[in-house]
């Protein structure tokens, strides 16, 4: 299979190149993300890209050759690299080739296959954890040089990029190219400092777009983003959630439908409507809503209120376009939400508000939605562990 580097022609690259910097605002579709490999912007060791890494609006990143086990986990901030903080925080060196064991409750970084060339200072980046990694309850962060935030590449940026890994619930199995998290690109207004200026929808257009296409089954409750609620409404005894286990096998993160369910978890099945989450232990539930992410935007869940509960309902954010389209055109797909409670016991009950998906235009709407790529593991969802477990 030709490589996308291979693709394009070098005179087609340098007018890539003049043209990206420019554009309107908005999240990156693919197309542009394949024109900022062609122009050298974003290079990969040994010089090739899997057509799979390329997501509608993000591009998947890939695990380098070795792991380093860290004593704790860091940002380098200004006038620091990483590889300077991993001199000093190293305490185990792990070769990933022939692929390597994880361990839980430990934090390792990687250096990731894929690097930053020039990027413009109007093209910033931002990560998240694929959502089959968070699903695995894997936190997982972007690390880059000199930075002060996890998960963020200011305009302007050249170097390497690395992952922090930290596995909570299971043991994970990884090797050179297993892809824990993606990138999106950004680009903001020409001179425009504030990274989400002209992107992030506000309240009221958010309204208008929901009337022209539904984001959700119902009435769309806005509030600084669409929000959305716990489903626990089922019929008595039916399963409405997982709880992960705590003493299980690895989870080889390339193994798709390897693995049985019961192996890994245990049924949350619907009792008055009700559950109570217990501190620290991990929960793959769902939306109440079902949802839909239109062609020309692109949408992150956002942290939740610390006021309406000590929770955490995501691990990885990202909704891609077309995510949730239904046959109909209606939503029809279900938000997963991998949620874990902080230091007591919490009670959710049916349609409680526990999150909120914040929503950002497209620079252009993507050559290709989610759903009708080869790489679209959970269109048309309703409560569904992640694409390693069978059923």
């Amino acid at each position: 299979m030709a490589t996308s580097s291979e693709m394009t022609a070098p005179d087609e690259a340098r007018g890539a190149l003049s043209a990206l910097p420019a554009g309107p605002a908005g999240v990156l579709p693919r197309q542009d993300i394949r024109r900022l490999v062609a122009c050298g912007m974003v290079r990969a060791e040994g010089g090739s890209f899997a057509e799979s890494q390329f997501q509608p609006a993000s591009l998947d990143l890939r695990l380098g050759r070795k792991a380093h086990r860290v004593r704790a986990s860091f940002l380098p901030g200004a006038g620091k690299s990483v590889a300077q903080m991993l001199t000093d925080l190293t305490q185990d060196e792990i070769a990933l080739d022939e692929g390597a064991i994880l361990e839980k409750n430990c934090v390792y970084v990687v250096e990731l296959m894929e690097t930053l060339h020039g990027l413009p200072a109007t093209i910033s980046a931002f990560a998240n954890p694929k959502s089959s990694t968070g699903r695995l309850d894997v936190f997982t962060r972007l690390i880059a040089d000199h930075s002060a935030a996890f998960d963020s590449v200011a305009g302007g940026y050249s170097g390497k990029l690395y992952a922090e890994i930290s596995p909570s619930s299971f043991s994970i199995k990884v090797r050179t190219g297993s892809r824990l998290n993606q990138l999106r690109f950004r680009r903001s207004a020409a001179g425009d400092e504030a990274e989400a200026e002209g992107v992030r929808l506000s309240d009221r257009e958010l309204r208008d777009v929901h009337a022209a296409t539904p984001l959700v089954d119902g009435a769309a409750q806005i509030r600084n983003g669409l929000m959305f609620s716990i489903h626990l409404g089922a019929d008595e005894g039916e399963i409405i959630g997982y709880q992960a286990q705590r003493f299980t096998d690895v989870v080889d993160v390339d193994r798709v439908a390897g693995y049985a369910i019961d192996d890994f978890w245990i049924p949350v099945r619907a009792r008055r409507q009700r559950l109570i989450l217990d501190p620290h232990q991990f929960y793959i539930l769902a939306s109440r809503e079902r949802l839909h992410i239109p062609p020309g935007f692109a949408a992150e869940m956002a942290p939740i209120d610390p006021s309406m509960g000590e929770f955490r309902v995501h691990y990885a954010g990202f909704f891609d376009p077309g995510f949730g389209a239904g046959p109909d055109g209606l939503p029809g797909s279900r938000g997963v939400l991998e949620v874990r409670s902080h230091e007591v016991p919490f009670l959710l009950e049916d349609g409680q508000i526990v999150g909120r998906l914040a929503f950002e235009r497209m620079a252009a709407e993507p050559d290709a939605l989610y759903g009708a790529i080869g790489t679209s593991s959970y269109q048309g969802q309703a409560l569904k562990l992640s694409k390693h477990f069978r059923g």
